[in-house]
């Protein structure tokens, strides 16, 4: 496991340390190529970006425009497998922080459904391996709630981030979850399923 530490506090130094103009048309391209992923009527989980991760902003609103029904993670403090609450609009007043941890993501109301009901995960990484394995922050919740579709309809699993986050390789567990596609700003990548 601190094989994983350190390769995680390397990949966020790698990204934090994008200028931001670059980081800037970065994010721009990438977006423009998530939009591949929208369709009408269709549910497509966000992320909420903290820190360095990147912004989905524009594909958030293309998404919305063309009619998707655009979604957020919300955490239960009581497990780790995550509900989907609808993104809010406008300036909607968060029900809550997540809690027990340092990091402050908001959690939105609204009538709550689980990843097999989505189409499409978009998922926030660390890193991601050429095998698809994405490294997350390692707190676990998207690895279980994906894990929980196992033998049910799975959403498209798209991991998000910047070109410099790809790695050769590291570590899996027979827990993790493969994405279907990478998209960051160099083109979207899909992984084969060996």
């Amino acid at each position: 496991m601190n094989g994983k530490k350190a390769l995680r506090q390397a990949l966020r130094r790698r990204r934090a340390a994008l200028p931001p103009a670059e980081k800037q048309r970065a994010e721009m391209q990438a977006n423009r190529l998530l939009k591949r992923f929208i369709r009408r009527g269709k549910r497509i989980a966000v992320y909420w970006p903290l820190g360095s991760e990147m912004r989905l902003d524009s594909f958030i609103r293309s998404a919305r425009r063309r009619g998707a029904e655009v979604y957020l993670p919300y955490i239960d403090n009581r497990s780790l497998r995550l509900w989907f609450t609808p993104y809010p609009a406008g300036k909607a007043k968060t029900e809550r922080p997540r809690g027990k941890s340092s990091l402050k993501i908001p959690q939105f109301a609204g009538r709550k459904i689980r990843a097999e009901r989505l189409h499409a995960m978009l998922l926030p990484l660390v890193g991601i391996n050429s095998r698809g394995y994405r490294l997350g922050q390692g707190g676990g919740y998207y690895d279980v709630s994906l894990g929980a579709t196992r033998g049910r309809l799975q959403p498209k699993k798209i991991g998000i981030g910047f070109a410099c986050q790809l790695c050769d390789d590291f570590l899996t567990e027979a827990h993790d979850i493969r994405a279907d596609y990478f998209v960051c700003e160099r083109g979207i990548t899909r992984f084969s399923r060996k």
